[in-house]
């Protein structure tokens, strides 16, 4: 099984169908990527003037003895270092911004793409994974935009201009000084293929350090109370290490490779004095067209150690886009139905009818494990609803039917009518206020935790909700009240506080079908008494769902539906129910058994006590 650590493996270095859908990227920024491409050839046009005007200079006016139009070509040559400068600014800036809102874009669209997702994605792919893909792999297709695409034109436009230039000052020191190009290019060659592996392994190494961080720091307590920080610390250290080993890799080859084509450059220089020398000597060539040779052989080389940079640029960006891509090519599994005009205040009527669900049809086993099975159940308008069993039998399951985190296999479920896949998402997901055993909080204030950013909860809302289930009380001993920072997931309050702020969230909201999980587990008797009290009130005219294990909590409902093992086995009142002395009266005499235990053996002596015990 692999490690679900593990990162995917990467295809070609180069591919062409990712390369043309990354340059789709750049149409909205056409006008910039053109402008960027003339700077580019202006520049190195001007960057071919500087040795042809030393080579005048020298051959001219130094052995002529002319000063003022030495002056002249001096004039000329910072003019044109000043307007290459100038090109060269303009160029970078130019593409940054450009590269910059690729950036942009690119991260709203998966993140936009992340949000339409269905909750299976998420437990199959580590949040690090997915967190690499929004940061390093889009910062990796950045330098793409900024460095390679458009800069490369350049490169090659000087490599061409330069040869021309030297095979017209004098063909055959061109050719002496082009003997180190096939040591240069294999050079480059061998650099190319070990760095795109070592760009491999970094990619992967630095998404495996994302993930396991993500999971570790998350699970932190759970790390501490076992006491696993030392094994957690070797396997964080194993990863590091192997990252780094990555990077070292990159690094080696990096600190061969320009010292190598340095070392061709300065053989190539050489080569053009021992020869050209020679030439001088004999009358076939001039000290100024000598100097030029040097001065265009240095620029020559360096636009192909940047060629080889752009080519490891390329090979990086192929690695990150065919992750992003492959992102953004999952379909989610849950598809969104056009939005429709529906009544402002619907009844609340929730049909199951031969509904079958199976997790793992959203995995990739193959196997049918069946959670629910053939669920027929319909429950009216303003009804309260009750469902019990055992841990597994799919309570929980049901809400996220109902609320679309996941379709059914076979069967439908309804909503006043409606199958659920007829209903556009946001207006269904409107409908319901749901408060969960485990209370998800954002970094924020109480009352933005409550309003979620929903512009028609007003902050009077806010505070009639809060009082409703009683936060007002833990409220007021706060400095700053409704306005109180809860840190992030809620890391300053308790857990009970945090599933009061979840029911003021969901009843805020104003939600037509109220749906309970095991909504009071979290807080102590007082304020579960408290909350059943408000709970009371606002039930009345809702749909209520509620899912528990406490049988005391669901005692007044309307009907109880028991589930066990995916199928409905019983449904009835808390009386009907325990005169068939089925399973809700198994499941009700065993906690009852346990609390006549508990209240039995609180009334004796410390020494009675132990006796029981014995």
């Amino acid at each position: 099984m692999p490690d679900y650590h593990e990162e995917e493996l990467l295809g070609k270095a180069y591919d062409g169908r990712l390369m043309a859908r990354l340059l789709t990227y750049l149409g909205p920024y056409r006008a910039s990527v053109v402008a960027a491409f003339f700077l580019i050839l202006a520049s190195s046009v001007l960057n071919l003037v500087g040795p042809y005007l030393t080579k005048v200079a020298i051959d001219d006016y130094i052995a002529q003895g002319d000063l003022a139009g030495l002056k002249l070509i001096a004039g000329l040559y910072v003019l044109a270092l000043l307007v290459q400068f100038v090109l060269s600014y303009l160029q970078v800036y130019v593409m940054n911004l450009t590269g910059q809102r690729i950036m942009f874009d690119m991260r709203r669209e998966i993140f936009g793409h992340l949000q339409k997702l269905h909750p299976a994605f998420f437990d199959r792919n580590p949040v690090g994974r997915l967190v690499t893909r929004v940061t390093a792999d889009v910062d990796a297709l950045n330098e793409l935009f900024t460095s390679g695409v458009v800069t490369v034109f350049g490169d090659i436009f000087m490599l061409v201009g330069i040869m021309v230039v030297l095979i017209s000052l004098n063909w055959k020191l061109a050719l002496v000084s082009f003997a180190v190009l096939p040591p240069l290019f294999a050079v480059s060659l061998v650099f190319k293929k070990r760095v795109r592996e070592t760009y491999r392994r970094v990619r992967t190494r630095i998404a495996r350090i994302n993930a396991f961080n993500q999971e570790s720091i998350t699970g932190m307590e759970v790390v501490q109370l076992f006491r696993q920080e030392p094994r957690k610390f070797v396997q964080f250290s194993k990863l590091n290490r192997e990252h780094m080993d990555a990077n070292l890799d990159s690094i080696l080859y990096y600190a061969l490779f320009y010292p190598t084509v340095e070392l061709l450059g300065a053989t190539a220089i050489a080569l053009i004095i021992w020869y050209g020398g020679g030439q001088i000597l004999t009358g076939g060539l001039t000290l100024g067209a000598l100097v030029a040779f040097i001065q265009y052989s240095e620029r020559f080389y360096r636009p192909i150690a940047d060629l080889t940079e752009k080519l490891n640029i390329l090979q990086s960006a192929m690695a990150s886009s065919e992750r992003i891509f492959k992102l953004l090519d999952t379909e989610p599994a849950i598809i969104d139905a056009p939005r429709e005009r529906r009544p402002v205040r619907l009844e609340g009527r929730i049909e199951f009818q031969g509904a079958w669900f199976s997790y793992q049809s959203y995995g990739d086993r193959q196997e049918q494990n069946w959670i629910l099975k053939d669920i027929n159940l319909q429950i009216e308008p303003g009804e309260r609803i009750a469902v019990v069993g055992h841990t597994g039998a799919g309570k929980t399951t049901l809400t996220s039917l109902l609320l679309r985190f996941y379709d059914v296999q076979k069967g439908q479920v309804l909503l006043d009518g409606v199958d659920l896949r007829e209903w556009n998402l946001s207006e269904l997901r409107r409908q319901f206020g749901i408060v969960l055993q485990d209370v998800h909080l954002f970094s924020g204030t109480i009352a933005s935790n409550i309003r979620l950013g929903s512009p028609n909860i007003s902050d009077r809302d806010i505070a009639e909700a809060a009082a409703n289930v009683h936060l007002d009380r833990f409220v007021a001993r706060l400095p700053r009240g409704l306005d109180e920072e809860v840190g992030e997931r809620g890391s300053s309050l308790s857990a009970g506080q945090k599933q009061l702020i979840s029911f003021a969230r969901a009843l805020a909201h104003d939600p037509r079908v109220l749906i309970l999980d095991e909504a009071t587990s979290s807080v102590d008797t007082e304020t579960e008494l408290l909350i059943r009290e408000a709970l009371e009130r606002l039930m009345v005219g809702r749909t209520s769902i509620v899912i528990a294990h406490r049988l005391s909590t669901v005692q007044k409902a309307d009907r109880i539906v028991v589930l066990h093992k995916g199928s409905i086995r019983e449904v009835g009142t808390h009386q009907d129910l325990l005169a068939q002395r089925g399973i809700y009266y198994r499941l009700y005499q065993l906690q009852y058994q346990d609390q006549e235990v508990t209240l039995s053996t609180d009334t004796l002596t410390p020494a009675e006590r132990a006796d029981s015990h014995r």
